[in-house]
């Protein structure tokens, strides 16, 4: 019985992890090459949330929007999630070349990588979505 009940706990446990995972924005891993081929193989927009890891605005979107149940419903229903951190990688020269000078920036792209809105500063959930439909609204 003690077996049963320790499988039970951990099936829901595994089950709860799943429900919270959908919960959030998923945000594609690797390149901004991957990124962009999957924008372009889904047809769908590219937001990056352009971030450096001393960002007191950037941690709390992280911990308190990205996480959001609705934010996260949308923004993985309608466009290919990526975060770039400015200062590691190629996040510098990603900044340089879009004009990235205040964190968070939040980048919205075609899938041709054309630029079609951008918003400076941490926003709560309800404002965030906004911001996402009016950069799918500007999508050809």
């Amino acid at each position: 019985m003690r077996k049963l009940v320790l499988m039970v706990v951990a099936i829901a446990g595994m089950m709860m992890m799943g429900l919270t995972a959908e919960a959030q924005i998923k945000f594609q891993q690797g390149s901004w090459a991957d990124v962009v081929a999957t924008a372009k193989k889904q047809n769908k927009p590219i937001f990056v949330d352009a971030y450096t890891s001393w960002c007191g605005p950037c941690k709390w979107m992280s911990a308190n929007v990205f996480t959001d149940k609705a934010v996260g419903a949308y923004f993985n229903q309608n466009f290919i999630n990526y975060k770039y951190n400015m200062e590691t990688g190629n996040g510098p020269e990603f900044a340089r070349k879009n004009g990235v000078k205040a964190y968070p920036t939040l980048l919205f792209f075609d899938k041709n990588e054309k630029e079609i809105h951008r918003v400076l500063g941490a926003k709560p959930a309800d404002q965030f979505i906004k911001v996402g439909k009016d950069a799918k609204a500007k999508v050809n």
